[in-house]
């Protein structure tokens, strides 16, 4: 069998036409999830925490103290930029948990599928 031959029955298989699709599912579920974090979960933080913007926090590590992240970063500094890493925190856990329930969901109507059977 060619190379040729065999890539077009691996891209024509199933699996690969379903992996496709889930990442271009996946990709636009991610602009979904960015945008609940950033317009609703970080501005509710916000809220609660007096108007801090959690993307906004950070420690110089040279000691010095910066109006902003963007502007200790100018300045060549060396930064734990911790309120990304809470924004990234919390983007990952919304994905895990809406993939969570869809899992959960094809798995109880399978087992539905196969007790009718």
């Amino acid at each position: 069998m060619g190379f040729f031959s065999e890539f077009k029955e691996f891209a024509v298989k199933g699996n690969a036409i379903d992996l496709a699709v889930g990442v271009v599912i996946g990709a636009a579920f991610g602009k979904i999830v960015n945008s609940i974090v950033e317009d609703v979960i970080n501005p509710l933080i916000g809220m609660v925490t007096g108007g801090v913007d959690l993307t906004s926090l950070f420690v110089a590590l040279d000691g010095k103290t910066y109006e902003s992240l963007a502007k200790a970063k100018e300045a060549g500094a060396a930064v734990l930029a911790y309120g990304n890493l809470l924004n990234n925190i919390f983007q990952f856990l919304l994905v895990a948990m809406a993939l969570f329930v869809v899992v959960k969901q094809i798995n109880r109507l399978n087992r539905t599928a196969e007790t009718k059977e």
